[in-house]
């Protein structure tokens, strides 16, 4: 079951994947659903496919829902679990993924004390740098 929701989360978010996941799981084929919002307030919302070949997980999903309507600068995603699963951690692929696309987008994610919204990079410690850290790095040596 979902956590608490704590102050400054996107309450609307966490209930568009939930309303998604609740209404369109079906089977093993959708167990995810994802809502991610862009910088002009638009939701965007995707569930995975899965197919025994593999298939994308809801956020990528979502990634590509976005761009078929024009959110290139997704600010906060959430992925939700079927059967009251609630709010799950985006696996390695999708973290890696989400960092390329989206460096400074936030994820919320529930923690041992409840449910937060954090940096991509917090998921990811240690990762390769990416074309948005290269414009950073030479902002600031400049």
């Amino acid at each position: 079951m979902t956590a608490d929701l704590g102050p400054g989360l996107d309450h609307e978010l966490i209930d568009a994947a939930t309303r998604l996941v609740e209404a369109h799981a079906r089977n093993d084929d959708h167990t995810m659903a994802c809502a991610a919002r862009d910088r002009d307030g638009r939701i965007i919302t995707g569930l995975n496919v899965y197919h025994f070949t593999g298939g994308p997980c809801a956020e990528l999903v979502t990634i590509g829902a976005a761009a078929a309507v024009g959110a290139y600068d997704l600010v906060t995603v959430v992925a939700v679990g079927n059967e009251g699963r609630g709010v799950r951690s985006p696996c390695g692929r999708c973290r890696q993924v989400l960092l390329d696309y989206f460096p400074h987008i936030e994820v919320v994610v529930d923690t041992e004390n409840g449910l937060r919204a954090v940096p991509v990079r917090e998921l990811l410690p240690y990762a390769y740098e990416t074309p948005a850290d290269d414009d950073a790095t030479s902002e600031s040596a400049g």
